[in-house]
């Protein structure tokens, strides 16, 4: 990576994530070498979806722990076949009673804020919807250096509960951003950013 490139420090974007900002997290350049917007599902709002859907173009996604996963019966998407080192979809859900379509930024704020609730159930969710649960690696990134589990580690640095939403960043041109593209995105938009290499040294 771009020695030029000036990197926020962790305790700096555990402060934003805490305060309910979005953070730009990059993985390492011989993994996927992509950003993503990053922010706890706690703190969700329609006006952070809409920003993610809109500046990331990416598929927004939820990381969460397995214990949630199968307290909320979320069942893997796939169940044979799964390469252990992509990301770890469960089956897609909406909530029933807060949501009309589920596509909406307003129902996936709705979704998300109830998946993250300590009184979800898993009857209060239809399947399959719009909103993708992913996995986390028990053990966060010191076990798998990816976005689903920075996403579990920096809500519960923060002292938020451990789920978070992740939505993959690309350019204009439907290319993903890199490192100097992301570096431009975090500046225009007053974001935090930072690498999963400093939060596993972290």
């Amino acid at each position: 990576m771009s020695e030029s490139i000036k990197f926020n420090t962790i305790p700096e974007a555990i402060k934003d994530i805490k305060n309910g900002k979005m953070v730009i997290v990059v993985d390492d350049e011989d993994r996927e070498n992509e950003g993503d917007f990053l922010m706890a599902a706690e703190m969700v709002s329609t006006e952070a979806i809409n920003f993610m859907v809109t500046h990331g173009r990416g598929l927004v996604c939820v990381p969460l722990t397995k214990n949630l996963a199968e307290k909320l019966k979320l069942t893997h998407m796939v169940t044979d076949g799964a390469d252990p080192d992509e990301a770890n979809f469960t089956i897609s859900i909406d909530h029933k009673r807060l949501t009309t379509t589920g596509i909406s930024a307003a129902d996936r704020a709705n979704t998300i804020r109830e998946i993250a609730s300590d009184e979800a159930k898993p009857v209060d969710f239809r399947r399959p919807g719009h909103v993708f649960p992913l996995l986390a690696v028990d053990g966060g990134v010191l076990r798998r250096a990816g976005h689903t589990e920075a996403a579990i580690d920096l809500a519960k640095l923060a002292g938020l509960k451990p789920v978070g939403i992740i939505c993959e960043i690309m350019n204009e041109d439907g290319e993903m951003a890199r490192v100097p593209d992301l570096a431009k995105i975090a500046k225009k938009y007053d974001m935090k950013f930072i690498t999963i290499k400093d939060l596993i040294a972290y």
